[in-house]
């Protein structure tokens, strides 16, 4: 029996929609053969997921699908709510994909379960969520990046395809060092006009470009906030390392997705940055909740890149009381696992690895 991957989005203008929980609705849905620094009193997390495959989305996704059915059972979500900790809740934003690498929705809240520091945690609230996005387009512009910038602009172009009308965006070029481009703006075409222009040469300074996109996301008007890096190697010319720029990303509420260009493993002359490439971006990603899809095929870019912005429409929020009422700064550690579905093979989730709690 040939499988179905459920694969759905949305361009709707910021207004969050639960779904349906009704078990005969979900096995209607799923493939058939699948599978901050610290805050006073809040943090925003961004948890959004992806695993490390860059073309294995179905090629069915189809953007400005029909959203699924609302639940009138489930509470409401907050107006306007990301991933936020506060002393009283805790929201957490969940991407499930099959064994194949596809988005799967529908699922109700029966089948999540939530752990802090290995503590089962009571969801609350449960939905999903298309909320306004400030995102920063992190473009690598070093040398090595020539015969790849066409197909590079074309990504950006595709994926700011998939954005809402009052989403913000903004632009961080780098090479020897980083360059702020383009502030917040919701025009799209004036970050493709300023792309249109970009010349490859220099080194790559990618630490020190996620570095500034990152202090620039305090600008952001958006509590949902991510960063969508793409550069063809690894770093060697940043002034950060690459231990820093992990810690900032760990204390920052930016979810972090990266497209890597990479040289096949059997070509030969390739750096010891460009080895470490993949590594790198896969390890910052993954502590914001995101991913990083390598790409070997050019032409594989601008889908990539809009299977990118599906996934950011496409998250489940979580939201639980922590039982854990300690104001006392520390980092806590999340888990999502996804209930066994009988007859289908298990799914996987995707989130950030935890949060630090609130202080007195």
């Amino acid at each position: 029996m040939p499988s179905r991957a459920v694969l759905e989005s949305s361009r709707r203008s910021g207004k969050k929609v639960t779904h349906r929980s009704a078990q005969d609705k979900v096995l209607a849905n799923l493939p058939l053969t699948t599978k901050g620094p610290h805050r006073a009193l809040s943090v925003c997390l961004v948890v959004v997921a992806l695993l490390c495959a860059a073309p294995a989305f179905a090629a069915d996704a189809k953007v400005g699908a029909k959203p699924t059915i609302p639940d009138p059972n489930l509470e409401p979500l907050p107006a306007g709510s990301n991933i936020k900790v506060d002393v009283e809740l805790v929201l957490v934003s969940v991407t499930v994909t099959d064994p194949m690498n596809r988005l799967v929705t529908g699922l109700g809240k029966e089948y999540f379960k939530v752990f802090e520091d290995k503590a089962e945690q009571e969801i609350t609230q449960f939905g999903m969520e298309d909320a306004p996005l400030s995102l920063g387009l992190v473009f690598d512009a070093s040398s090595s990046m020539g015969h790849k910038m066409s197909k590079a602009r074309e990504a950006v172009a595709q994926f700011l395809k998939t954005s809402n009308p009052e989403d913000e965006f903004l632009l961080v070029q780098f090479n020897n060092r980083p360059e702020l481009i383009t502030n917040f703006t919701d025009r799209i075409e004036e970050i493709q006009n300023r792309l249109t222009f970009t010349q490859s040469k220099g080194r790559t300074a990618l630490l020190d470009a996620v570095y500034l996109a990152i202090t620039q996301m305090k600008e952001a008007k958006h509590t949902k906030k991510a960063l969508l890096v793409i550069s063809d190697g690894g770093d060697n010319s940043s002034r950060y390392t690459e231990r820093e720029i992990k810690r900032l990303v760990r204390e920052a509420d930016v979810q972090i997705y990266a497209i890597g260009i990479f040289e096949p493993i059997s070509s030969r002359g390739r750096t010891p940055e460009e080895l470490n490439g993949p590594s790198l971006l896969a390890e910052i990603a993954e502590q914001t909740g995101g991913r990083q899809f390598p790409v070997e095929n050019l032409n594989e870019l601008p889908d990539v890149a809009a299977k990118i912005g599906v996934e950011l429409r496409n998250q489940y929020v979580l939201g639980y009381v922590p039982t854990n009422q300690d104001k006392d700064g520390r980092w806590r550690r999340m888990k999502v696992d996804i209930k066994k579905i009988r007859g289908m093979p298990r799914l996987n989730s995707h989130y950030r690895q935890g949060y630090y709690a609130p202080t007195r």
